[in-house]
């Protein structure tokens, strides 16, 4: 299964009979290339334009490049369906790690907060990391509006996990760590949302990665999570 593909698709609520239409092929055409067919140049051109995707991204065999762990790649955060981040936390059976700088997109939702606590309930462990600003951030005096947005919007989503703190597996963490990126990881999935400067997040680029035996990429991501994870407080109280 062509996974950019099929999510491309998805994304743009598109059936395999629309595509068909845009692209003047048969339904059955557009199944092979889901299933995993090299559709011609031409038609190639014809559906990265269609759905704004890259040619090497959905179809990396071009390239010589395919890493074997790297399911899909959105252009923009805003791009993966808010219904995918749920399916995605409720198919997890026993590890769900976020660290991000308040992963508010998600906490404001009450569906979300609630597979978390049916993920604990069911004896999942679910690990939280948020950004708090450090000693030497607060030495400085006055934070600027951006800094105190942040430390606004941490504030909100830490209030938001303060239900799930009683449960068992649960457990959140503070740290001051300048991100490049955020990691939403549900067993052995995970959403890697880049963060490139003068951009908010909802406009960066999202790596959907599966662990795979000869993929690193997952692995690397990980370990990244875990020295995080290492480096960051238990839940204190903010300063302010």
């Amino acid at each position: 299964m062509n996974e950019v593909l099929r999510r491309a698709m998805y994304g743009a609520n598109l059936t395999e009979t629309d595509v068909a239409a845009e692209v003047a092929v048969d339904p059955k055409t557009v199944r092979n290339w889901l299933h995993g067919q090299l559709p011609q140049a031409r038609h190639r051109a014809t559906l990265t334009k269609l759905l704004g995707i890259g040619e090497e991204v959905a179809w990396p065999e071009l390239s010589g490049a395919r890493q074997p762990d790297l399911v899909a790649v959105y252009p923009r955060r805003a791009a993966v369906m808010h219904e995918f981040w749920l399916s995605l936390f409720d198919s997890a059976v026993t590890e769900i790690g976020i660290v991000a700088d308040d992963a508010l997109f998600l906490l404001q939702d009450t569906n979300f907060v609630h597979c978390l606590r049916e993920k604990c309930a069911a004896g999942a462990r679910v690990r939280v990391g948020l950004w708090a600003p450090g000693e030497a951030t607060a030495a400085v005096g006055d934070l600027d509006a951006e800094t105190e947005m942040r430390v606004s919007n941490a504030r909100r989503a830490v209030s938001l996990l303060q239900p799930l703190l009683p449960y068992n597996g649960f457990e959140m963490r503070l740290h001051d760590i300048g991100l490049y990126n955020s990691l939403y990881r549900a067993d052995d999935q995970l959403l890697v949302n880049q963060h490139a400067h003068g951009i908010a997040d909802a406009e960066s680029p999202v790596f959907h990665y599966r662990r795979a035996p000869a993929g690193d990429i997952f692995r690397s991501y990980l370990a990244s999570f875990e020295t995080i994870w290492s480096q960051a407080d238990s839940l204190r109280a903010f300063r302010g």
